[in-house]
């Protein structure tokens, strides 16, 4: 029998289309509002019947190419209006969809295009490109058009059930191995049936900002079309545009990290179109109750906090933000979902006291592609709770006495960093990849209120040393850049707790890293050409100083490698715009990444010339 204060926590059964799929309730849509603007990207924009019709053609097509229930399709496309017709196209044919950023290292896209074993890969010319070469039954979408287009747009027929899957999206792995987590229609039916509970469904002008290969995107994309949304999908040049989106298309509804709204609190014109929402939605960290004070100067309408992790489809719990007190509450369960705060033995904690949370309910997951230990892991019967099965979180959490929860960080070492899920080991795995290095910690810092980042603590082999230049190239190569330390710290050996495992609160109290650590002996330049030698750079140098936290940076010091992410990028950006009295785009921070190569791009004596691949890879970053 549960205890009193999880029972009534619980009380959260609600009916909804049990034997419906993501297909079915969008084709319900298309019946109510045919003629009313689906989706924009750019200067595009679908009705919802153009948009059924073409995603029936190409439905059509993968079903002609032996696409069936529970078959696994790739998606790497551009933010567009493709993206969203490929993937409402997998549903219609009945399969299950897996998304792949093109962003991403060749490497990590290759890992996760072999372990799905997906039969088909949709793409266009213009991601192809960014593919592994060895990617098996590639359909180019625009390359095989004239073929798609002689399909026929009436709806299409399939065998697949409200079990079958939706999509497979890849999450970090502690053994340095991404996961597949699996998610089936009936789970996202009954996750659109919590959202219209929790934020209300009546349609409105949803901003779409997030990377497909990030399960939120799901309610941004797919719960949006299936309630008559008009989805203005943000395209590929970073935040910069936000403000100019929310303002041309009225938008009503944007959903973003915590991280990016902070980023968007820098820019005034950002900040000020926010006022022009009905409905935040913040989520994918933690929320710090300054920046609900921040937003409230100029926002008047409806805050949520949202919680949940992939294996319980998107969001779990939610919690309308009022005024927030020293934190901010992730409120409660969604519909028909349950949540437990466990002790070591499994046994529920009495109420206010700190315990492990677990997730039951019509969201948890069908748990992990080919991975059947790790869901054995993962996923528990706990016959006392639950006669279904709950997921292990890893989180900590307690019940207030009004019956919200607060959500109180890992219990483990996984960390969540701009919004993405960051498992430290796969870092670390790949690090004590590099020769030379003979072992390796990941952290999170927070050296600076509100500006969380990755550090390397690395140990080396002997004599043998590694410039930063190694490691970060070496990371570049196998992981998304949102997993690549800011900073490469290498001590002689890493501290150790009284029981001999590596000590991580030690390697936290160490004085932040810098260029006076970070760097290797030797990259600095001599101190003279490393002096600003006009006022521009002495602005510009000032700005990155206050930004990064360092005492110096030198006039050829790359940015990135001090540490430099979207968020100090957007800071500088401010600091700059007051100090010279003129507007500076986001891409030029990024682009022109040392002192001297933006001063002189400011100075006009400097073209844009070549983009170096890790600033494209940047400037494709929408939440780096």
């Amino acid at each position: 029998m549960l205890p009193v204060h999880l029972l009534e926590c619980n009380q959260t059964e609600v009916d909804y289309p049990r034997d419906s799929t993501i297909a079915d309730q969008f084709n319900q849509q298309v019946a109510k509002t045919p003629d009313a603007i689906a989706i924009v990207a750019k200067d595009n924009q679908l009705s919802y019947r153009e948009l059924d019709e073409r995603s029936n053609r190409l439905a059509r097509h993968l079903q002609s190419l032996g696409v069936k229930p529970d078959t696994l399709v790739g998606v790497a496309i551009g933010r567009s209006e493709t993206l969203v017709v490929s993937l409402l196209a997998i549903l219609k044919a009945g399969a299950g969809y897996v998304p792949l950023d093109p962003t991403h290292p060749k490497e990590r896209l290759s890992l996760v295009i072999d372990d799905s074993e997906m039969q088909i890969l949709l793409t266009t010319s213009e991601a192809r490109d960014r593919l592994p070469l060895g990617a098996g039954g590639v359909t180019v979408l625009d390359v095989e058009h004239p073929a798609i287009a002689l399909e026929s747009p009436n709806a299409v027929e399939t065998n697949a059930t409200s079990h079958n899957l939706a999509y497979v999206i890849y999450t970090s792995g502690s053994t340095g191995k991404p996961k597949g987590v699996m998610l089936e229609n009936r789970n996202v039916v009954n996750f659109f049936t919590g959202m219209d509970r929790a934020i209300g469904c009546a349609p409105g002008v949803w901003l779409a900002v997030t990377s497909v290969s990030f399960d939120i995107s799901v309610l941004e994309l797919l719960w949006t079309l299936t309630r008559g949304f008009k989805v203005v999908v943000h395209g590929d040049e970073g935040t910069a545009r936000i403000a100019d989106e929310i303002t041309r298309h009225g938008v009503t509804h944007l959903q973003m990290t915590p991280s990016l709204a902070r980023m968007l609190t820098l820019d005034a014109r950002a900040f000020a179109a926010l006022s022009l929402l009905k409905q935040m939605l913040l989520g994918g960290e933690a929320v710090p109750a300054s920046l609900i004070h921040h937003l409230r100067e100029v926002f008047r309408g409806e805050i949520h906090n949202m919680y949940g992790p992939t294996e319980t489809t998107i969001w779990s719990t939610t919690y309308r933000v009022e005024e927030p007190g020293s934190t901010v509450s992730i409120g409660r369960p969604i519909s028909n979902t349950q949540i437990y705060m466990l002790d070591a033995e499994l046994q529920p904690v009495p109420a206010g006291e700190i315990g492990e949370l677990f997730i039951g309910g019509d969201g948890v997951a069908r748990g992990y592609w080919n991975r059947p230990d790790l869901t054995t892991e993962r996923f528990l019967t706990i016959p006392s709770l639950s006669q279904r099965r709950i997921y292990r979180t890893g989180d900590l959490a307690r019940l207030l006495p009004n019956g919200n929860i607060e959500f109180l960080g890992r219990a483990d070492y996984q960390v969540k960093l701009r919004g993405h899920r960051i498992e430290p080991g796969e870092v670390e795995a790949v690090l004590e990849q590099c020769s030379g290095i003979r072992q390796a910690v990941v952290v999170v810092r927070e050296d600076k209120e509100g500006d969380k980042r990755l550090v390397a603590y690395v140990v080396v082999k002997g004599t043998e040393t590694k410039t930063i230049g190694t490691l970060r190239s070496l990371l570049e190569s196998k992981l998304p850049d949102y997993m690549i330390p800011s900073a490469f710290v290498s001590l002689p050996e890493l501290p150790l707790t009284d029981n001999g495992k590596i000590d991580r609160k030690a390697l936290l109290r160490l004085p932040p890293p810098s260029i006076s650590v970070s760097a290797p002996a030797g990259q600095r330049q001599n101190e003279s050409s490393n002096q600003p030698r006009n006022e521009i750079e002495r602005i510009i140098a000032a700005a990155w100083q206050g930004a990064l936290g360092v005492p110096s940076v030198g006039m050829n010091d790359n940015f990135f490698d001090l540490g430099a992410h979207s968020l100090t990028v957007a800071e500088v950006q401010a600091k700059l715009q007051e100090a010279l009295g003129r507007e500076i785009s986001l891409l030029d921070l990024f682009e022109f990444s040392t002192v001297n190569a933006l001063a002189r791009h400011l100075g006009g004596t400097q073209s844009h010339g070549q983009v170096s691949d890790r600033a494209q890879r940047r400037r494709l970053a929408r939440q780096s």
